[in-house]
């Protein structure tokens, strides 16, 4: 896609004020890190609140007479339960069981549903959710609203200034409310690993409040770069890299998003599959590494056990700033899998060892109920 035709969020110009160095991403502008540099970016993150432009993300209202029934026909998790104020992860489903995409659905009003799913993906998304769902659903794209990612241990001291009710919210909330002015939506949680919030603002307010959280000496603007560093950290699978179309929920260790009462159902798409898999065991499983030897291993990179045999591959790898070491995700038979099992990751053809660790790389920081 040439410049010319990359969109741009409403943080752009701020991005660019900011000395920001833009790449294109997901068919838009986005900066990759500012002035800082990702290391520093991901550590003031890890320590402080980093503010996120997320707004290539998709965003919808799914609307009807009972959406959030109709929109188990095409995810397993328990939808008709989704309580009030709530928000759930998780995976549109091919037939085969494959995901299609992941995704945050939430309740913060009663208007329907508010799904929030990767940017990259919104246009193949939505319109399979509409031609799935339709006429009892209708899919409304809300393209006049950004997205702003706080995130942080700080996160909920610096929002509290501005929304003093999200200081008790916990992990999974989500409201709608009124904020710097403007209606918000909001959800305690994050792609991080750390506490945090995700807040829907109007686009036309979006530069505003995005330069009044940074008026917080807390607060810092933070690129992809840190964004993707900090998810590895976490454990958190990236779409089109660690899940795609061929894989399932199982193989992907996102077994949470699909619900006992689904699966005893078996009433979603790929469920036979699904459902054996939970049974039997998947042929390949997602798991941590930590490369003990070498260079990172970056995506691509063939996983060894320790005869030689190539037995798995790496899907998201780099460096940790929070660890200072490498670290990888991947997949490998399950026989393989268990914690401390030794295996080899093949870096421009050059053996270097790794062992199975446990995910998430950094321990997660939510604020869950007591």
């Amino acid at each position: 896609m040439s410049d010319e035709t990359l969109k741009k969020t409403p943080l752009y110009d701020a991005h660019v004020a900011a000395g920001a160095r833009m790449v294109p991403f997901a068919g838009y502008e986005m900066p990759v890190q500012y002035r800082d540099g990702v290391l520093k970016e991901h550590l003031w993150t890890r320590e402080s609140a980093g503010l996120f432009d997320v707004s290539h993300m998709g965003q919808a209202r799914l609307r009807g007479v009972s959406p959030l029934s109709a929109f188990e026909d095409i995810v397993p998790g328990d939808f008709i339960g989704l309580a009030a104020g709530r928000q759930k992860y998780s995976v549109l489903l091919n037939r085969k069981g494959g995901i299609i995409d992941d995704l945050m659905a939430s309740r913060p009003d009663d208007d329907g549903l508010f799904v929030i799913v990767n940017g990259a993906c919104k246009d193949g998304d939505f319109a399979f959710m509409n031609d799935e769902l339709a006429p009892q659903v209708t899919i409304d794209r809300l393209e006049d609203r950004a997205l702003l990612a706080l995130q942080g241990p700080k996160a909920v001291a610096v929002l509290k200034a501005h929304i003093p009710e999200c200081a008790d919210k916990v992990f999974m909330d989500s409201w709608a409310t009124t904020g710097f002015g403007v209606d918000v939506m909001i959800s305690r949680s994050g792609y991080t690993g750390e506490d945090g919030y995700e807040i829907s603002v109007p686009g036309h307010a979006a530069e505003r409040i995005w330069n009044t959280l940074l008026e917080d000496e807390r607060v810092r603007p933070i690129g992809l770069g840190a964004r993707d560093s900090l998810r590895l950290e976490a454990g958190l699978p990236l779409y089109g890299h660690d899940v795609d179309e061929t894989v399932s929920p199982v193989e992907a260790g996102l077994t949470f998003a699909v619900s006992k009462k689904r699966r005893d159902a078996q009433d979603f798409p790929g469920a036979a599959r699904i459902v054996k898999e939970l049974a039997e065991g998947p042929a390949r499983v997602r798991v941590g590494l930590k490369v003990l030897g070498g260079p990172p291993a970056r995506e691509g990179a063939e996983i060894a056990d320790t005869a030689g045999k190539v037995v798995g591959v790496v899907t998201s790898g780099g460096f940790a700033p929070s660890l200072g070491a490498p670290i990888a995700m991947g997949f490998v038979p399950p026989a393989l899998s268990a914690v401390g099992t030794k295996l080899n990751v093949i870096v421009r053809g050059r053996a270097g060892a790794a062992e199975v660790v446990a995910m998430p790389f950094v321990p997660n920081r939510y604020i869950r109920k007591v």
